[in-house]
């Protein structure tokens, strides 16, 4: 928290900040376009807690839908990586200049949630707008992804990448403690659909911030010898490199099952647990809670033990979330205070882990091939949640909700063996301050 807060009350500051001791970087909330994207990225993640809250509210309270149909809802939202994220790979390592492609993801996606409360207004929104919505925001989610992977390289050092991607992560933190309850609140005052509007709007911040960098973009483009060429050698890169191909398994594994659990999980807390909408939205604060303990803990953890034993530890707390949400029964407030220490532990997992994977990816990739395999690991690891999602969802019309949460737990418990057989297991030394 105090990371974030320092770095939103200077990224307006003057570029010229003064000059570290000789020898010593700069430290990066003295960075003024590392604050920019950073401020970016925490605008970003609010609107999209928001959504993420107020999408399936919209959808399962206002539109009625099914289980089967919020499963395409959130499979709908990671169709893109499989349909577009090798391709957007490759073409991001061709690119010169990665900002012009980001600023006009985030304006399109800006337009696209825009037309959510348009359309309710006039009474013409439905599950599969809402569907084609998440898709159009899908897109252009892969698309900067790939883009941005590679831009990080330019605006930050390398010795400082763990601490600038864990800056990211508590941007993502302190966005899911503070977002669902203003999107709780947006919904109770302006109903879910209008809450959207936010989303939007912090997507046209984002623009405006992202364009406002100025560190030139010295990224050296790879020549074209084929679209298809270039993504087979970012498959065979994943493919071909121990770690690299750990990571992704494990990552593939953990979001299969997040993704079935993601599908049902608004449900089940509605029409089982019985929980309101505000405690719901609680939980979710919980989880953001536990990201913000793990981007504060991360870069000294793994500095004493190494990235290898830190994301080890990380895949090792994840069926811990699922397994307690398949156990809750009782008064809701009962469940909810097991749900919450849930989300709690499960958040500081994925940060841990997400922080990690960001650190180890950057180090294994050719500079070349960056964005690349970073688009290769999204397209399996974003791309898996729409079968998760869609398996989920179909499972829990046949099996029942409580089931699906019991299999999930099972299931990612298996993403350790990816790390424990790879040479993830042999914990690197700790680095130097």
């Amino acid at each position: 928290m105090k990371h974030f807060l320092q770095t939103f009350r200077r990224v307006s500051r003057s570029p010229e900040d003064p000059a570290p001791p000789a020898g010593r970087p700069v430290p990066l909330r003295r960075q003024r376009d590392y604050r920019l994207l950073f401020t970016a990225r925490a605008v970003t993640e609010t609107g999209t807690e928001i959504s993420r809250l107020a999408v399936p509210l919209t959808a399962a309270a206002l539109l009625g839908a099914s289980p089967a149909q919020m499963g395409v809802l959130t499979a709908a939202t990671s169709l893109p990586h499989l349909l577009f994220g090798l391709q957007a790979g490759a073409l991001a390592d061709r690119l010169r200049r990665h900002r012009p492609v980001m600023v006009g993801c985030d304006l399109v996606s800006a337009l696209a949630m825009a037309t959510v409360p348009a359309a309710w207004a006039v009474g013409v929104l439905t599950v599969p707008w809402l569907v084609a919505v998440a898709f159009v925001v899908g897109t252009c989610s892969a698309i900067f992804r790939a883009a941005g992977f590679p831009h990080l390289a330019t605006v930050v050092p390398e010795g400082q990448r763990t601490e600038a991607l864990a800056g990211f992560q508590s941007a993502f933190a302190v966005a899911t403690v503070g977002g669902p309850g203003l999107a709780g609140l947006l919904v109770q005052l302006i109903t879910a659909p209008f809450a959207l509007l936010v989303d939007a709007l912090s997507f046209l911040a984002s623009a405006f911030l992202i364009r406002s960098i100025a560190t030139p973009e010295n990224h050296v483009p790879a020549p074209p010898r084929g679209l298809w060429t270039e993504i087979r050698e970012g498959l065979g890169a994943v493919a071909r490199n121990p770690v690299l191909r750990a990571l992704c398994g494990a990552g593939v594994t953990i979001n299969f099952f997040g993704g079935a659990f993601m599908a049902l999980f608004v449900i089940y807390s509605l029409t089982v647990v019985h929980l309101p909408a505000g405690l719901i939205g609680a939980v979710t604060v919980c989880f953001g809670v536990g990201g913000l303990l793990g981007a504060a803990v991360v870069p000294r953890l793994t500095r004493r033990f190494g990235e290898n034993a830190v994301v080890t530890g990380a895949a090792l707390l994840f069926p811990i979330d699922f397994a307690t949400t398949a156990l809750v029964s009782g008064p809701p407030l009962r469940s909810f205070l097991f749900l919450a220490a849930s989300a709690v532990i499960s958040g500081l997992g994925v940060v841990a882990f997400s922080i990690c994977m960001g650190t180890i990816t950057l180090r294994e990739a050719p500079a070349e091939l960056r964005g690349r395999v970073n688009a290769t690991q999204s397209f399996m690891i974003q791309g898996v949640v729409t079968l998760g999602g869609l398996g989920g969802g179909l499972a829990g019309e046949v099996l029942g909700l409580r089931p699906v949460f019991w299999i999930s737990a099972a299931g990612v418990l298996t993403a350790t063996g990816w790390i424990l057989l790879s040479p993830l297991r042999h914990f690197s030394a700790p680095r130097v301050p």
